[in-house]
């Protein structure tokens, strides 16, 4: 059977770059199924995503050193993922479990494909969750004197799991720099907020309180700078004065799950290239 890979790729815009790459994929027999492409003209990159099926036997090896020469000349920073493999991910989640239930839901139908390998929180409220979903539950709640301790212990997770991706699915805690920039671009967030503007507790009670017209949130990379890293994906929804705060909390919980999950989604699928402060994002 074919093998599925998907390529990312991106480099100084200059003639020639995509037809380097296809004419050695076409040499190699493989079939191009999706082929995305941008040139930010601002800073002069280009950014490619090709998703392709190599015939059976043609290892990952092998394409990488039909591909070398076309890398260098161009000088392109690459990525090659096979499709084979289900993705790894370890989900955080603190009280709020709205977020990640959305997330096991659609691993569950199968939109998501995904396999969680771990659930870390520092509550023991998601501990019944995982066990009927069979997950490996890690109580460990962080203080100010064991944080430095607890992030050894999840990047040790990560390593040893081999996860591709760390979910914070309303985790609410705050990673340090350190870890921030370790994991750089493997942890995705979910902010609850359209930008921003409404920071700390209670976002939607702030929201309420200024009557706001449209609420959301926003899905975007862990970096040092809190809540500001490179976002992925982001939605909102009109509210109006009728509403009860009840209303404006339902509403933002069903958001926030909504984003979270096409955003692990996106990057699951090779679809998010990061573009300095900013992404690049082939959606299907």
């Amino acid at each position: 059977m074919p093998q599925s890979h998907v390529l990312t790729l991106s480099c100084s815009d200059r003639p020639g770059i995509v037809a380097s790459i296809t004419t050695e994929l076409a040499a190699l027999g493989a079939n191009i199924a999706e082929s995305n492409q941008f040139w930010d003209r601002a800073t002069d990159r280009f950014f490619m995503r090709i998703a392709f099926q190599a015939p059976d036997g043609l290892g990952k090896d092998q394409i990488e050193r039909a591909l070398k020469p076309a890398i260098e000349r161009f000088e392109m920073r690459t990525a090659l993922v096979s499709r084979e493999r289900v993705p790894r991910i370890v989900i955080m989640v603190s009280k709020f479990d709205h977020a990640m239930l959305h997330l096991l839901y659609q691993i569950r139908v199968g939109w998501l494909r995904a396999e969680p390998i771990a659930i870390v929180s520092n509550h023991e409220d998601s501990r019944r969750t995982a066990e009927l979903e069979g997950i490996p539950f890690h109580f460990w709640p962080v203080t100010k004197e064991n944080k430095e301790e607890q992030e050894g212990r999840l990047l040790a997770l990560v390593r040893e799991t081999e996860a591709d991706l760390v979910v914070l699915a309303r985790y609410m805690q705050v990673l340090s720099n350190k870890l921030s920039s370790r994991l750089f671009g493997n942890v995705v967030n979910i902010h609850h907020s359209f930008l921003p503007s409404f920071k700390g507790a209670k976002p939607y009670h702030q929201a309420y309180d200024r009557g706001v017209k449209l609420i959301g949130a926003t899905a975007h990379y862990v970096t040092p700078d809190l809540d500001e890293g490179p976002i992925i994906e982001q939605e909102t929804e009109r509210v109006t004065h009728a509403m009860s705060l009840e209303d404006f909390v339902a509403t933002g919980r069903d958001i926030e799950s909504r984003v979270l999950a096409r955003a692990v989604k996106l990057h699951l699928e090779s679809r998010v290239m990061l573009n300095g402060q900013k992404t690049v994002v082939f959606a299907d």
